[in-house]
């Protein structure tokens, strides 16, 4: 497991952490990062119908490591054992969150990330029930926007992520943006934060 204080560390550095099935974990810091806008987030017309009027319940937090594992089902996976444990510490210090998407009791999609200030790092996201992780983002920024928060990393960008306004900008302005916000006196929700950091 990693060290959460090292972990955290590497947050405010713009560095993340992956897993491979070897049990090795390796540091990224890609020259150029993903970015989806919180105070301008658009969610597109058809979907704004849907939202309306979806058959899913969306909880925070209630199923942290859950999450984690729908995100890992798949074929090829970088949240290995390790991953998983240090996630679930962060989590459990008050700096790892999910978005959960219910249907009844159960658990048909989610998202889950760091936040450190006002700025959220998103990991990974899955869904059982189409528009389930969709709903589960678009719950997320939501959340974002009205806690303050200045900053969604995704790392990179994808087609899914670009339909809903992500972008990628060079690196060096994304630090400049990241330690702006990671300064801000806001939080994802309130509970007591478990490790003592200094971000500077």
């Amino acid at each position: 497991m990693l060290d959460p204080v090292q972990l955290l560390s590497a947050y405010c550095e713009g560095a993340f952490p992956m897993g491979d099935e070897g049990g090795r974990i390796s540091w990224f810091r890609p020259p150029h990062r993903g970015i989806l806008p919180i105070a301008d987030f658009h969610v597109p017309r058809r979907f704004a119908r849907y939202l309306r009027d979806h058959p899913f319940e969306v909880r925070w937090n209630t199923s942290f490591g859950d999450v984690m594992r729908g995100c890992a089902d798949r074929p090829e996976t970088w949240i290995t054992d390790a991953i998983l444990d240090s996630y679930q510490e962060l989590h459990r210090l008050g700096f790892a969150h999910s978005a959960e998407v219910w249907r009844g009791s159960r658990l048909v999609g989610g998202v889950y990330g760091v936040s450190i200030g006002g700025a959220f790092f998103g990991e990974s996201m899955f869904s059982r029930e189409t528009q389930a992780s969709k709903v589960a983002l678009t719950h997320l920024q939501w959340r974002l926007k009205e806690r303050g928060f200045i900053v969604h990393d995704t790392q990179w960008t994808t087609d899914h992520l670009a339909s809903l306004g992500g972008y990628e900008i060079p690196c060096a302005d994304y630090l400049d943006l990241l330690h702006r916000a990671i300064r801000l006196p806001v939080t994802f929700d309130d509970r007591p934060l478990g490790a003592h950091m200094v971000f500077r």
